[in-house]
Order: structure tokens, then sequence, then C-alpha cells
């Protein structure tokens, strides 16, 4: 029974039945939405938040602003989807699996796309042309009832599915990438019922209305619901560097920075953090042998950052640096507390 004829027969009604008809044809939609979406597990195998992080949620904002469903900014304007990201590119060269959330069918795909960062590609006067192809290399899954999950930025020549076949919960779809609109590699998760975006963590939304305790379930599978707790602002990795990382660099390749030795130029500490907002602090310490080298607290940030790369420490002089262990502690500090924390050490012989 589709929702305009309910309105029309519960139109017929007078008095009180009409007031209880009017409830019921508004009710009526939501209550079949709820009753045959599907259950959704994450699209990836992963380990969350040490392997993969969540960079991005829905973007419920109606207007110009954003904001995710815990009434935050981990989002970005018009933000369609979710998207979960891994910690480099080359991180994803072994291959990443992303995964059916739900049983489904294969209703469309993609695949042929470049994996290339935009970003990179734009500075080089070299970038592909997306238009049409912003989800670059992705599948398409029908879960009956208007229900629909879409999968992108996967890794060229990574998809084996095709269209219409029959896949289960789990059933490998693809490999993580950075194809078509993507300036980091991950895939991006889109929840649609009747082509309407709906935002997974919290689908019964109203005209873009939040929850400020962040912890709804929605549409997730407990388990899946409990690996991803909300997070807005979160250190993704930290370590000991030789001399100053490069951001950019970090995210080709997160083991790409200059070794500690005792001969190294500089003894830092960095931080790579995501969805920062404005007016965050950041805290890095560094502890040696001889003491502390490092405290440092960072001026407040002059708006958000999605992604950000902080580093603290000391050059060397003469001498090398002193063997033994060190110690190093990442925080980030919002309205004075610190809600994230990172730690790491090294040892130098």
């Amino acid at each position: 029974m589709s929702g305009g004829t309910m309105a029309q027969r519960v139109g017929l009604f007078r008095g009180q039945g009409r007031v209880a008809a009017a409830v019921l044809a508004v009710l009526w939609p939501t209550t079949l939405a709820a009753q045959t979406r599907p259950e959704l597990s994450l699209p990836l195998v992963c380990e969350p938040h040490k392997t993969c992080f969540i960079q991005s949620y829905v973007d419920l904002d109606t207007g110009p602003g954003v904001r995710d469903f815990a009434c935050g900014g981990a989002t970005y304007d018009k933000h369609s989807g979710i998207d979960f990201r891994i910690l480099s590119a080359e991180a994803a060269k072994a291959g990443v699996p992303v995964v059916a959330s739900a049983d489904g069918t294969v209703k469309g795909l993609r695949d042929g796309v470049t994996d290339i960062f935009l970003r990179d590609a734009q500075k080089d006067g070299q970038a592909p042309e997306v238009a049409g192809r912003e989800c670059g290399n992705g599948v398409v899954l029908d879960h009956g009832g208007g229900w629909e999950t879409q999968y992108c930025h996967m890794k060229q020549g990574s998809v084996r599915v095709s269209k219409g076949q029959s896949v289960k919960r789990g059933e490998r779809l693809g490999d993580i990438g950075f194809s078509g609109m993507a300036d980091f590699a991950h895939v991006h998760l889109s929840v649609r019922h009747n082509g309407k975006i709906i935002d997974p963590f919290l689908p019964d939304a109203v005209d873009g209305a939040c929850q400020r305790d962040g912890k709804p379930a929605g549409m997730w599978q407990p388990e899946a619901a409990a690996s991803f707790p909300y997070r807005n602002g979160e250190i993704i990795s930290a370590g000991f560097a030789g001399d100053a990382p490069d951001h950019n660099a970090l995210e080709r390749d997160n083991k790409q920075i200059v070794a500690l030795t005792p001969a190294s130029p500089a003894l830092l500490f960095y931080a790579r953090l995501i969805n920062l907002r404005g007016g965050d602090r950041v805290h890095l310490v560094i502890t040696g042998p001889g003491g502390t080298l490092a405290d440092q607290v960072s001026e407040p940030l002059d708006r958000n950052k999605a992604t950000y790369l902080s580093y603290a420490g000391k050059k060397r002089k003469d001498m090398p640096w002193a063997p033994g262990r060190y110690e190093g502690r990442a925080e980030i500090i919002r309205d004075g507390a610190v809600i994230a924390t990172a730690v790491g050490s090294t040892e130098l012989r």
C-alpha cells in the first residue's frame, strides 16, 4: 500500500479519527522503512582505530554549514556518506578488502578508473576528469524495499563482482583505493532509501536533527556500532622521526619517515590527527635519558582541520643523541580537557 493510498483512506475519518489518521499517515512510511531497512556490518576488513578510522560522517545540515549525526563537525558540506580511511595509499597496496555490509544484489558497478590523489594531480596539472565519476571504482548493492548501499573509491582492477550477482554480508566486493574524487585511501559508504541519502548512524533524523550523545547504533549491527564509537578529534598515528615528516608524504606512505638514529639531525615526535576543531591545541611531550627534551603546546587552531600533522623536538648539536629509551606523548586538548592521547617509544643504542 502506498503512502498516498493510505492518506486517502484515512482522510475519510472524522473527529478524533481524523487526528489519529493524520498521525498514522505521517508515521506509516517511517515505520515501513524501519521494518525493511537492512542491518549493516562494516564495509571493510580492518582493525578499527588502529588500521582504519572514520574520516567523515554524513552532513545532516541542510544549509551551507556542516553537522554530523552527533552535532559535531566531523564532515564537510553535503557529504553523502561515511568515509572509512586507512593510513596511506601504500597500506592499500596489500589489498584491504571492501565487503558487502548486508545481503544484496549487485545493481551497478564501475572499474578501470585510475587511483590518484586528486589534490596532487591538480597541482601537477594532470588531474583526470572525474565529473560523473566522483565515486571512482565502485559497487551499488540493492537490498530490497528501496534500500541501497554504494561503495566508492575502490582500487583499479579490484572489483570482483558482476551486475545481477547475489552477494552475502561480508563478501568481498573489491579493495580500498583512491580512485575518483579522493585525496586519501578510503572507502566511501553511502546508504539510500528510495533515492534519498540516509545516515546509517541516525536513519530517522528529521530535518537534519542530530543527537548530541553520539551513541545511537542506527542501522549498524551492535558489534559494528561498538567498534566505531563516535570520535570528533582523533590521533591516527604517532611516532619518532629523525627529521621533519611531511603530511602529503605520509598520506602516500605512512612509513615514509626519516628513521631516528644517534646521528639524526633532529629528534622529533610527531602525530597525525583528524577532525580537529578550531580552538583545539596539540600537546606533544618527549622524555629521554636526560629528562624532558620537549614539552610543546600549540596555539589554538584558527579553524577546523580535517587532517593535521604536528611534531615537536630538538635539533642535534655536536654530540650524538644519548643512548637509551625515549618516550613521546601526543594529546588533543579541547575546551581545556584532553580528548585523545597517543604514546610511542623508541630505543637508541
